[in-house]
């Protein structure tokens, strides 16, 4: 898989059938590890090592309606009572983040109504705090820590 813009992480891989999959602490399971999963990975590595988020506060391919319509949210961490703090789209490395991605995201976020929005492709990451009062989002230089 390719280097990433994270730190280096230490991943549980292991093949089955010809795929490779790779071990997911959040949902305790191995998944195939795709190019999106593989920045997936890296997010919740980062969130969990660098910005010192519990596990037991991480959800992954939350599922959420949007106007009757069922999505997934990539990544949520919620705060201690329960409220949504980060949610995060990732994307594959060969996908550009655009306006695009931004408005899949802000859509999300007005079902999970999260503080923090990140957006990744693993090579660029965008960090963003909502601004309620102004129904608009101020980009960051990282996210807080936990």
């Amino acid at each position: 898989m390719q280097k990433l813009n994270f730190p280096s992480y230490t991943f549980r891989l292991k093949s089955n059938e010809n795929k490779t999959l790779i071990f997911d602490i959040i949902r305790k399971k191995y998944v195939v590890l795709t190019p999106e999963e593989w920045v997936r990975q890296h997010t919740i590595f980062y969130l969990i090592k660098e910005k010192k988020y519990p596990i037991s506060l991480i959800a992954v391919e939350k599922q959420l309606k949007i106007n009757s319509v069922i999505k997934r949210t990539d990544i949520v961490v919620f705060n201690t009572d329960g409220t949504p703090e980060i949610l995060v789209e990732c994307k594959s490395p060969s996908v550009v983040i655009s306006q695009d991605t931004f408005d899949q995201i802000a859509r999300y976020n007005l079902t999970v109504k999260s503080n923090y929005l990140i957006v990744t492709n693993g090579l660029n990451h965008y960090y963003c705090q909502i601004d309620v009062e102004k129904e608009n989002y101020v980009f960051l230089n990282d996210i807080p820590n936990y």
